[in-house]
């Protein structure tokens, strides 16, 4: 079947059509796809630069700002719907979802920040934020939660990578509003209706479950993707910088956003490549009877794990089976491992999150202009990045190298979180760019981590609502730490201040906390709480630590070892 111009390594009309498809329905091409797809869904980390707008807009005080906030989270962090329609809906219509809930929800902001409809109360734009966050859950359901399906032994670093590119996302499409509608915070909330909706509708019959077949240089190619995101990331921070100590023009802001836009799309050349090597291999002729018994064998361990598998969601709650196989719903979040990781989370994520959506206002309290405020959230936001990537490819390779538990991993992130909150509660001059830079990190390495942690103690049949429940106590956390506490006691430090000058509440429009005494208070908590959570994790790592020194990944590679028989 192979043409003589294959041979010779041409490629004909009809083959290029071919090779074409083959492209754009391959595994590499889905990875693009979702690349992309996380490029778009990280707008709720832009929070912090368009809630001042919502603030100064709709004369809400700081209590209301953050009450917004715990909306966002909450959101962002309860999937736990769009984990139960990927149980039983295709990937393209939990994509479909998403889409039009992210444009709906951020839209109606948008109307609302602009003057276009009547001021809404608090709690529908509570409603409105709460569903436009919620629609990167959907993103992650079709998205990550296929391509670690599709590329089981690889997990980690794929959660690093796609985890990554979410926190590349609000530096991307910061650079992309500066360049399409100057310096306008309300013109980025437009921004992140349409653009993230639009990216989802384009790839999405792309994204969808293939047949595991585990390449020789699978972890080259991801390393490949890594060196591209990296390249990336480095140019995102340094035009952040650039753009902080220069005044840039439309023309250069449209420069710097044309040149993130093409090395985002550097990956797609990595894509083509491995396609185009599977391609090759696809031509070249098969043996009729090894590929008759090679289907064979595939459909009698397809049907013996199918009646292995054929168990409720919601079955055999007490009867749990041993880590690493695959657990009801209910067996998972009923067990003591799943309790730990979620009081983790809490402390961990809720602190985190705390401090990201109030970095406006702290950079704000400390005299920052508000173009070097934009440049701490760029910060967090490349350095999230940075932590995601981390965390996923070094706790890897310490756990296939040294069976060192992922758990002791999330520790470490923990401990080095407390110590950018503690910059923010006793700050120095120029403390708060360091901080920036540890909160970021260590925010970012958690998340790839908790998922990760996930997939291996309760395995992947359920992975898609697991994950998703996994993060639900991210928003209770950000809701006592930042709504409770930290808005609270922020209220308290401006209401003495307006105090001080003669002034009562109803006399001014917002209220402004200006001084060191802002934050100290309720950070040096947040650090106290995001040290409880570390330590927490540290019983966990005891609980897993034999289930870490065994083979986690043996029974993916067995499966996938028929259908690598195709190639010999």
């Amino acid at each position: 079947m192979t043409s003589s111009k294959g041979g010779n390594g041409g490629m004909g009309g009809g083959d290029f059509l071919g090779f074409s498809v083959h492209v754009i329905t391959g595994r590499w091409f889905s990875v693009f796809a979702s690349f992309l797809i996380m490029a778009g869904a990280g707008a709720t980390y832009l929070y912090g630069t368009y809630s001042k707008e919502i603030k100064a807009s709709l004369g809400y005080d700081q209590e209301d700002v953050n009450l917004l906030g715990f909306a966002k989270d909450f959101g962002a962090n309860v999937g736990v719907l769009s984990g139960l329609i990927g149980e039983v809906a295709p990937v393209w219509f939990v994509l479909l979802i998403g889409a039009a809930m992210n444009f709906v929800g951020y839209f109606m902001i948008w109307l609302a920040v602009t003057g276009r409809i009547a001021k809404p109360k608090v709690w529908q734009m509570c409603l409105y934020i709460c569903l436009g966050a919620n629609s990167q859950n959907f993103a992650n359901t079709g998205a990550l939660v296929t391509c670690v399906k599709n590329f089981p032994e690889s997990r980690g670093v794929m959660l690093g990578l796609l985890k990554g590119f979410v926190g590349l996302s609000g530096a991307i499409l910061t650079q992309l509003y500066l360049a399409i509608y100057g310096n306008d915070a309300k013109s980025l909330i437009l921004l992140i209706a349409w653009l993230p909706a639009a990216i989802s509708v384009v790839f999405v019959y792309t994204i969808r479950p293939m047949k595991v077949i585990r390449q020789p240089n699978e972890l080259n190619v991801f390393y490949h993707f890594l060196y591209m995101s990296v390249l990336l990331a480095l140019f995102l921070m340094t035009i952040s910088l650039l753009q902080r100590w220069f005044n840039f023009s439309h023309a250069a802001y449209a420069g710097s956003a044309t040149a993130a836009v093409l090395l985002l799309f550097f990956p797609l050349g990595i894509a083509i490549r491995e396609e185009l090597v599977l391609w090759k291999q696809m031509k070249r002729p098969i043996d009729p009877p090894t590929e008759v018994r090679v289907e064979k064998t595939q459909e009698i361990k397809q049907e013996k794990k199918e009646e292995k598998d054929d168990t409720a969601c919601f079955a055999n709650i007490c009867n749990k089976p041993p880590r690493g196989e695959d657990y009801t719903i209910f067996q998972a979040l009923l067990s003591l491992d799943m309790i730990i990781l979620f009081v983790a989370t809490l402390c961990g994520l809720g602190s985190s999150l705390t401090a990201v959506d109030n970095l406006g206002q702290i950079g704000e309290s400390l005299g920052y202009p508000t173009k070097t405020v934009k440049t701490f959230v760029s910060l967090v936001s490349i350095w999230n990045y940075f932590g995601r990537v981390f965390s996923g490819f070094f706790s890897e390779s310490l756990l296939v190298r040294y069976k060192i538990p992922r758990p002791l991993v999330m520790t470490f992130s923990l401990l080095l979180s407390c110590v950018g909150l503690l910059l923010i509660a006793f700050p120095t001059p120029g403390s708060l760019y360091v901080a920036s830079i540890i909160i970021g990190f260590s925010f970012g390495a958690q998340l790839p981590l908790l998922f990760a942690i996930i997939s291996e103690l309760f395995g992947l049949k359920h992975f898609s609502t697991l994950f998703n429940c996994g993060q639900i106590a991210s928003p209770l956390g950000s809701y006592l730490l930042n709504v409770q506490l930290t808005g609270k006691l922020y209220d308290q430090e401006a209401k003495k201040e307006l105090a001080k000058r003669g002034l009562t509440r109803s006399q001014v429009k917002e209220l402004t906390c200006l001084g060191k005494h802002c934050y100290w208070l309720s950070f040096t908590i947040l650090a106290a709480v995001t040290f409880f959570g570390a330590l927490s994790t540290l019983v966990l790592v005891y609980r897993t630590r034999d289930f870490y020194k065994s083979d986690i990944y043996k029974k993916y590679r067995e499966e996938a070892e028929t259908i690598g028989e195709n190639k010999s």
